[in-house]
């Protein structure tokens, strides 16, 4: 531990001595490095000292507490050196005493000491996952938008929504367009909105007078044009791929998944090694938006890659997604943002100036109409619910354009 024997006596003198070997243990299973469970160890020293000075008890140790002891106390702390006082690696060890306090039933879990509002978001998010069946990044951000409706209507109170009017809608719509871009965003504040009233109508609550103020700003399906990586662009993306680095393998392995099979950042995060059936050269996903299993061919470029970094990069583990964490806590699975980050990173050394990981999968369509595929099989091959979203490739199908376009008036031809 980062600290003297003077210091070490503030932890196994405190309250929270009787859960330090708990702790312990639990960095050791998360795969922590020695020097970081020896840092928060020492944070979680300084901060049982902080609770023994100011006679806290370990039973009222919350989240509210933590950022008490890191907003409050850590800027004018004049604990007696070597007081550890680094406030990135004491928020995480602290945010693993919490699970361990939770653990041992020392605390009360947070859902025990929900708000009537956390009750109501609660079950709108049950009716959105199991009624109408939303992926979880469309249920989350649904619930941050009528989590802000409901904030500023009733903070802690009662969730009674017959006491909204319609000039109560209008202007929290009007709110949030002030944070939009462009005006088309203010399109999934609508969503949120028409989907929860439309819940309510399901609880017997007369909301349609609610419904009605929530109109969606005009929008032409279709109007713009798919922006995709052009030739040149992709054999920069491809040859930007082969670099010395730790993670290089994985993030090989992740833009082929995107180029190669058009694959959702979450759909590559998801990837199981089950899901790989390597005779056959297929991929079944499992956990697509529509929450359905496709079975794909597997490219030979997308296996060779997806084997080069089981083989040679991909930590040693017994979690069976295809993409693991390499740094601690080990043994999970990588996220859909460290996809996104991955293919941002690889779009970076191509010197690309692209974000979006999204646009790999527009890339991959195009290709398939360049390639002669039809509208269908593209639609197929994304695995579109509705052939309507497949249709604003139809503006990428150069070849088949070409046949129906018009002579210029006054041309030759």
């Amino acid at each position: 531990m980062n600290s003297d024997h003077h210091t070490s006596r503030w932890l196994f003198e405190s309250q929270l001595a009787p859960f330090v070997d708990a702790f312990m243990l639990h960095l050791f299973d998360c795969g922590y490095a020695s020097n970081t469970i020896n840092n928060y160890l020492a944070g979680l020293t300084h901060f049982a000292h902080w609770l023994t000075l100011d006679n806290i008890d370990v039973k009222s140790i919350d989240e509210k507490l933590i950022q008490q002891f890191l907003n409050d106390h850590l800027p004018r702390c004049n604990c007696e050196k070597p007081a550890f006082h680094d406030a990135k690696d004491l928020h995480a060890a602290l945010g693993h005493l919490l699970v361990q306090l939770r653990a041992n039933a020392v605390i009360a879990d947070p859902s025990s000491g929900l708000t009537p509002m956390d009750e109501e978001l609660r079950r709108f998010d049950d009716h959105m996952n199991h009624v109408r069946g939303l992926a979880p990044k469309t249920r989350k951000h649904y619930l941050a938008i009528i989590r802000r409706l409901l904030l500023g209507q009733f903070a802690d109170r009662a969730v009674v929504v017959s006491t909204f009017r319609p000039d109560d809608i209008r202007k929290f719509v009007a709110c949030q367009g002030e944070f939009c871009k462009v005006p088309a965003s203010i399109k999934a504040t609508i969503s949120a909105l028409r989907g929860y009233f439309r819940y309510r109508t399901t609880l017997g609550d007369k909301v349609h007078h609610l419904v009605g103020v929530t109109s969606f700003p005009a929008n032409w399906q279709q109007a713009s044009l798919p922006k995709t990586l052009d030739n040149d662009e992709i054999e920069r993306l491809l040859a930007a791929l082969d670099y010395d680095g730790a993670t290089a393998r994985r993030t090989a392995a992740i833009v082929h998944c995107a180029l190669d099979l058009g694959l959702r950042s979450c759909e590559v995060a998801h990837l199981g090694l089950d899901d790989i059936d390597w005779s056959a050269a297929t991929i079944t996903l499992q956990h697509t938006k529509g929450r359905r299993d496709d079975v794909m061919p597997l490219p030979a470029a997308t296996g060779q890659a997806i084997a080069d970094y089981l083989q040679f990069e991909r930590p040693q583990t017994t979690n069976r997604a295809v993409f693991v964490r390499n740094v601690a806590p080990r043994d999970q699975p990588i996220g859909p943002d460290l996809i996104r980050q991955s293919i941002r990173q690889a779009y970076a050394r191509a010197g690309l100036p692209y974000t979006r990981s999204h646009l790999l999968r527009h890339t991959m369509a195009s290709r398939l109409l360049a390639g002669g595929s039809s509208i269908k099989e593209v639609a197929d091959v994304l695995r579109h619910r509705s052939l309507n979203t497949t249709l604003v490739y139809a503006k990428l199908d150069s070849r088949n354009l070409a046949a129906v376009a018009l002579p210029w008036p006054g041309s030759v031809s």
